[in-house]
């Protein structure tokens, strides 16, 4: 790569992030989908020594709410398998009130197909779209829809309704809270990898 284009990169990515946009949401169609995408917060999920995996939270000037699109990042730092994302995803939802187990294991369906086995520096993207669809990338490739708006509210329900399991993260991603998301709760960490998170 050429000096000059070392530079432009360098320039690019600076200005992505004085504006609140990560360079990995500088893709046509993500920013399609979310106008004006800046962030909202962040947090790294971790457990003892074992980093898990950094959100952040993107909406139209910064401002979430479930009434506009929005985009949920997930980076992670260390492998996990998708089958297990897909799982905790599931125990996720049931564990705040939703007890269709046909829609579930529909879903849970849909989620093995679509997510894929991620490695430390993977970023899986969630895009919340005005019709209340979800999209899902990786990096700036698109993995997979799932078109069911009852399965989208539910799904990043997981991050950001008031009954997530990890109410410091939801506050962190809200920006809300001054502790940087630094969560450190889960109890086992054989338990967390096997599905007591992989999606939370």
């Amino acid at each position: 790569m050429s000096k000059s284009c070392i530079k432009s990169v360098v320039r690019m990515t600076a200005l992505l992030a004085i504006i609140g946009i990560s360079p990995t949401l500088a893709s046509e169609d993500i920013n399609a989908h979310v106008p004006k995408a800046q962030k909202v917060g962040n947090a790294k999920m971790n457990f003892m020594l074992w980093d898990i995996y950094e959100a952040t939270l993107f909406a139209p000037n910064g401002q979430w709410s479930f009434d506009q699109p929005f985009v949920l990042e997930l980076k992670y730092l260390r492998h996990l398998s998708g089958e297990k994302i897909a799982d905790r995803s599931v125990q996720e939802m049931r564990g705040q009130g939703f007890d269709d187990e046909v829609k579930l294991a529909a879903w849970h369906t849909q989620m093995r197909e679509i997510f894929p086995d991620v490695d430390e520096g993977d970023v899986i993207s969630g895009v919340y779209t005005a019709d209340a669809q979800t999209i899902f990338y990786l990096g700036n490739k698109e993995l997979g829809r799932v078109q069911d708006p009852e399965f989208s509210r539910h799904f990043f329900s997981i991050w950001l309704s008031p009954k997530t399991s990890r109410p410091e993260l939801r506050l962190s991603l809200l920006g809300l809270d001054n502790t940087k998301g630094m969560i450190s709760d889960v109890k086992d960490k054989d338990t967390y990898i096997s599905g007591a998170h992989d999606n939370d």
